[in-house]
C-alpha cells in the first residue's frame, strides 16, 4: 500500500489540503519569516507549523476551558486563559503573554509598597 506524504492530495500533486486547516497559512508564514534565523520556508514545513499551532491552541483552550469559571455559561474568558498558563506546568512559558489582569489602584498601591521597601 502507498502513502501519500502529509499535506500531499491523492491524485500527486504537491499541493497543500487547505480542508485541514482553520488558521490562514499566509499569516503564519509571516510570522515565521519575522525571525532573522528563516531565510526560507518548505510548504510542507509551513502546513505542519500551521497544523502543530491549531492543535495547540486548540488544547490551551480546552485545558483552559476544563478549568476556567465559565463552564456554567459555556464560555472562555481571558482569565482562563491567564489562570491556565499560570496555574499549568505545560502552559508556564505563556504567562508573561498571558499575565493576570490586575486594576490599575492594585499595580499603582503595588509599586508604592515596593518603592517604600526598596528605601529602606
Amino acid at each position: 500500500m502507498s502513502g501519500t506524504n502529509v499535506g500531499e492530495k491523492v491524485d500527486g500533486s504537491n499541493t497543500m489540503n487547505n480542508k485541514n486547516i482553520s488558521l490562514p497559512m499566509s499569516r503564519v508564514k509571516l510570522i515565521m519569516k519575522s525571525s532573522p534565523d528563516v531565510s526560507s520556508i518548505n510548504q510542507d514545513a509551513l502546513f505542519l507549523t500551521t497544523k502543530a499551532t491549531e492543535l495547540f491552541v486548540q488544547h490551551l483552550a480546552q485545558c483552559s476551558f476544563k478549568r476556567g469559571s465559565g463552564k456554567e455559561k459555556n464560555t472562555l474568558s481571558y482569565s482562563d486563559l491567564a489562570n491556565a498558563a499560570e496555574e499549568t506546568d505545560t502552559f508556564q512559558f505563556l504567562t508573561d503573554i498571558l499575565p493576570k489582569k490586575i486594576l490599575a489602584r492594585d499595580y499603582l498601591r503595588s509599586l508604592e509598597e515596593r518603592g517604600e521597601d526598596g528605601d529602606a
